[in-house]
């Protein structure tokens, strides 16, 4: 028994030394030559949208409400976390393989032998051991394997935390939208009631003989229209309150509103950070790299396949033809096999082959990924600047329009002008005033987009 464990420890210490050899090449994040900043006309910046929680961006306490709702019930986030546990699992598995495994063997046997037909035997059998077995990992091989497994559970952290970015956002745009569509709603409801107004007013002229007909049907005419706008624009709210409900993860349901879409305070503008800063904020790109890493490390299993694997098996306790001698009779079985690749047409290399196109694939998958994220941000830059000039546009067009519907009036009521020009000007100012409240939901929209395309919305991993 001294002889067997004395022979075990030989091999174990022959194993560790032989442990820290590991061929292949490790990982190196591709270079890219990044941009100098992030927008042609914009300075770049040492700070990050990372500092801003979403907390701290959107103030509307309703609005806080619903993205905390969403981020704990969202079906897509909850699949995430699921498959984060299912990776977890896996890298726990590969993990395992690197250390010996060991498990207990009970057997009790009593076999019946009668050579020849004339001379019966009981061979009776009674074992307790321990079992163990352990694949060295010379060449580092498992650790590849354990290493390619840890990328793929990093991935689904990243996923999550990309969900959870996508989540914030999509909740703030569709309350947003919600919003705007509350206010064109009231908009136009307001219009039909100045438009009844005017309908009255034109009859009372036509009746007068101040008029004619044509100006009080035409006020018919644009009263019917804008009346039409009215069941249309309810239509979207509750479809709108639908794809809302179904982001918090509930069935459609009436949405609480805080704040107008008037009264919604952003940020004039957002610390976009330095380019480099933006790799390591985003969760796509995080999780592409660790998908480049996880192929890197699948070239090493495949190259390391290629070498001898040496495998340690060994059982250790009693064994007796009598169960009441058991523990008077120790035995053990040690045993190294040396599994050599010898033939396989080929297959072993064309392994590492294909390991190595899903690499190349997978670095130029990661360089579009990045460029991706880059043009995203220029645009949302981009978007959020000249927003912010469309809605200053949108102000002055919905005030001069305002005025002319005012002088409008005034000249038709000392019969200066026709009521079709107020008709004109009441069209004018229905335009402008749902223009503006389109330009003030796009530079609402603008910020929540660039604080996406930024990375911002979740904390950094």
């Amino acid at each position: 028994m001294k002889r067997y464990s004395g022979f075990l420890m030989g091999m174990a210490v022959l194993a560790c030394g032989l442990f820290s050899c590991k061929l292949g090449k490790e990982y190196a994040r591709p270079g890219m030559p990044l941009p100098s900043q992030l927008e042609a006309e914009r300075p770049a910046d040492t700070l990050s949208v990372g500092s801003v929680a979403w907390e701290s961006l959107y103030t509307d306490t309703v609005l806080q409400r619903l993205i905390r709702q969403a981020l704990d019930n969202n079906k897509d986030i909850r699949i995430a976390v699921a498959r984060i546990k299912e990776m977890a699992a896996a890298k726990r598995i590969s993990f395992a393989n690197l250390f010996p495994a060991a498990g207990v063997d009970l057997n009790a046997q009593k076999e019946r032998l009668d050579y020849g037909g004339d001379d019966p035997k009981l061979d009776p059998e009674f074992d307790a051991k321990i079992a163990f077995s352990w694949e060295v990992d010379l060449w580092g091989n498992l650790r590849w394997a354990n290493e390619a497994a840890v990328a793929a559970y990093v991935q689904t952290v990243e996923a999550r935390r990309g969900v959870q970015l996508t989540i914030v956002a999509e909740v703030a745009r569709a309350y947003f939208e919600l919003n705007a569509l509350d206010r064109e709603l009231a908009i136009v409801k307001q219009t039909v009631k100045a438009r009844r107004e005017g309908v009255r007013f034109a009859r009372l002229r036509f009746e007068g003989g101040l008029t004619s007909e044509t100006a009080y049907r035409q006020s018919q005419v644009e009263l019917a229209r804008t009346e039409t706008l009215v069941p249309s624009l309810e239509r979207r709210i509750e479809l709108k309150e639908g794809d809302l409900s179904l982001l918090l993860g509930e069935f459609p349901s009436y949405i609480p509103r805080g704040k107008s879409l008037r009264e919604q305070q952003l940020p004039g503008s957002l610390p976009a950070g330095l380019p480099s800063a933006l790799l390591e904020r985003r969760p796509d790109l995080r999780q592409a790299e660790q998908a480049l890493r996880e192929a890197n490390a699948e070239v090493g299993v495949a190259y390391t396949a290629r070498f001898p694997r040496l495998r340690l098996t060994g059982n250790f306790g009693f064994e007796s033809d009598e169960l009441g001698t058991l523990l008077k009779s120790p035995a053990g079985f040690i045993a190294g096999d040396l599994l050599t690749p010898l033939f396989s047409m080929g297959k072993n290399r064309a392994k590492l082959r294909v390991a190595e196109a899903r690499y190349e694939q997978e670095v130029y998958r990661y360089e579009k990924s990045v460029l991706t994220a880059f043009r995203e941000v220029n645009n949302a830059l981009v978007t959020f600047r000249k927003a912010k000039e469309v809605r200053a546009s949108r102000a002055r067009l919905e005030e001069a329009a305002r005025t002319y519907l005012d002088l409008a009036r005034l000249q038709y009521i000392n019969g200066i002008t026709s009521y079709i020009d107020v008709l004109d000007a009441q069209r004018g100012l229905l335009d402008a005033e749902i223009g503006l409240n389109n330009a003030i939901l796009d530079e609402l929209l603008s910020t929540v987009m660039l604080y996406k395309a930024l990375g911002g919305g979740v904390p950094a991993a």
